[in-house]
């Protein structure tokens, strides 16, 4: 029997559309024309979806939308691009979360600028992958210019490198991999002068990162990636403005010192997730300097500040850092994914370096060949940093920072208003563009406002009207809004005050408010 026999059709089965000509689906010379089509087509359904947004969600449940996608035949393709575009408009653009909309407050998601937009489309089409100079060519100079124009912005000095990574998740723990092999290296060494060399595995229990209370939860899951553990995050008490006390630090740091343990990193926050804090840089690179600590300031949401044209002091003593982690795509007005990690010493990124035959072998590098894998945690990876090139090329940094200062400037006047709203009490004043509040009229029962809070930002985005988030504050439900488009108006975040004070005005009036305490606990 020949090996290119078909199997028998079966004559009940119904043919696949599209099922026979996948050929005319790839993107070639031949296929140009089709995908300018199809892509204009695609372009044309978003941007008048966005035109007619009225709302930043329409408040969809998942119990709603679920079935509807479930219930979508994967096996059986439409065949039509048309088809497809207006199942997605059903299945996904009607119901997306809108971040651009004025009164989307919730996590720290950015409205984009076009050109990083024409970014987009043009690396996802060509689909260079950095990691290799024989797949990327000029996008990977492209990529190596930025990371030097950023090094640059943050005074890192002429031995600083860095890489693109897909967030601020992965900078970190990338971070904290060159932290913890750079403090090996170290006691390896000292250890081994003394006459009792240790090895890497019996250091690591010995290494601990000291962070602040306030400080993304990535550094933990960064320390159980690493081996090391989540209990090796010592966290640093935080003063009322939720920064890291240097008194604090400098005890722990003296602590870890007396007990024989190694404080591998200490990490810097300069933009807090949840208040936009901005710890004391130039005091904690002091300390660093004198524990011999590798200080990592992770400035996923304050980098933005690099471009501001009136703010740029507020990261005052990021210069003296180890490592920073950049995300472009919150103050920079990217899409995701576009972040950065970058290092004061090059040779550092060498803890990530491994040489296959097949990809970068050693004698690529002795031939100079400009391989990005070497420094990355990632191999097949997409040229984001197009986005950012394209940004820069057509807007400027001027141009962005201004947009940033906007929001930062929209962020302290509503602070003003919160402040004097005797509905409301809020936990500190921004220094970026982060408030964090809680409605507090209507009730002394700290755990009926808690469930009020709650109900008031669920029922807010059940009515598609805002969108919010919310946080723990020392045991207390708080909610919170985080500015990121210039196009807020302190109107809007007026009316959304008025909207959740409604929500929570009419749970504290509602049958369930008055049930025993107890009772609503168990509910909640």
């Amino acid at each position: 029997m020949s090996l290119l026999a078909h199997p028998a059709e079966d004559p009940s089965s119904e043919p696949i559309p599209g099922a026979a000509d996948g050929r005319a689906h790839l993107f070639n010379d031949r296929t140009a024309e089709r995908y300018r089509h199809s892509v204009s087509d695609g372009v044309g359904l978003v941007a008048s979806t966005v035109a007619r947004t009225t709302r930043p969600f329409t408040g969809v449940t998942p119990a709603e939308l679920a079935p509807e996608i479930s219930g979508i035949d994967l096996d059986r393709p439409l065949g039509d691009p048309a088809a497809a575009l207006d199942e997605l408009e059903r299945v996904y653009l009607k119901d997306a979360v809108y971040f651009h909309h004025p009164r989307y407050l919730a996590h720290l998601n950015c409205p984009v600028v076009i050109p990083a937009l024409l970014g987009e489309a043009v690396l996802s089409a060509v689909n260079s992958s950095l990691d290799t100079w024989d797949q990327s060519a000029g996008g990977t100079l492209i990529e190596r210019r930025l990371i030097d124009w950023t090094a640059a912005r943050l005074g890192l000095g002429e031995a600083a490198d860095g890489i693109f990574t897909s967030g601020g998740t992965q900078s970190n723990l990338h971070a904290m991999l060159l932290a913890r092999d750079e403090a090996c290296k170290l006691v390896e060494k000292e250890t081994a002068a003394a006459g009792a060399p240790l090895t890497k595995p019996q250091i690591l229990p010995r290494l601990r990162i000291l962070a602040s209370q306030a400080s993304h939860f990535s550094i933990a899951k960064a320390a159980a990636v690493l081996g090391l553990g989540y209990e090796a995050v010592i966290p640093v008490p935080c003063d009322q403005e939720r920064r890291m006390r240097t008194v604090a630090l400098a005890h722990e740091l003296d602590r870890c010192r007396r007990e024989g343990l190694v404080v591998m990193a200490v990490v810097a926050t300069a933009g807090t997730t949840d208040f936009g804090s901005i710890d004391p840089l130039p005091e904690i690179a002091d300390l660093c300097a004198r524990a011999g600590a590798w200080l990592h300031v992770d400035a996923a949401y304050g980098c933005g500040l690099l471009v501001s044209p009136r703010r740029r002091h507020l990261l005052d003593g990021i210069e003296r850092a180890d490592s920073v982690t950049v995300d472009y795509h919150k103050s920079f007005f990217q899409p995701v994914s576009s972040s950065a990690v970058l290092v004061r010493d090059r040779t550092t990124l060498s803890h990530a370096t491994y040489h296959a035959d097949y990809l970068n072998p050693a004698r690529s590098a002795e031939r100079l060949i400009p391989n990005q894998v070497d420094k990355s945690l990632q191999t097949t990876r997409r040229f984001d940093a197009l986005k950012l090139w394209l940004t820069l090329r057509v807007m400027g940094a001027d141009a962005v920072g201004e947009l940033f200062d906007e929001v930062v400037d929209r962020a302290a006047e509503a602070w003003r208003l919160l402040d004097a709203d005797p509905r409301y009490e809020v936990v500190t004043r921004p220094q970026l563009s982060t408030l964090v509040f809680r409605y507090t009229g209507g009730s002394a029962d700290p755990g009926l406002l808690d469930l009020a809070n709650l109900h008031a930002r669920e029922a807010l985005a059940a009515s598609g009207e805002a969108v919010v988030a919310g946080t723990v504050v020392d045991g207390a439900h708080h909610l919170k809004f985080t500015l990121l488009n210039p196009e807020t108006s302190l109107g809007d975040i007026a009316h959304v005050l008025d909207l959740i004070a409604c929500h929570a005005e009419q749970y504290l009036s509602s049958p369930h408010a008055a049930e025993p305490e107890f009772t609503r606990a168990r509910a909640s």
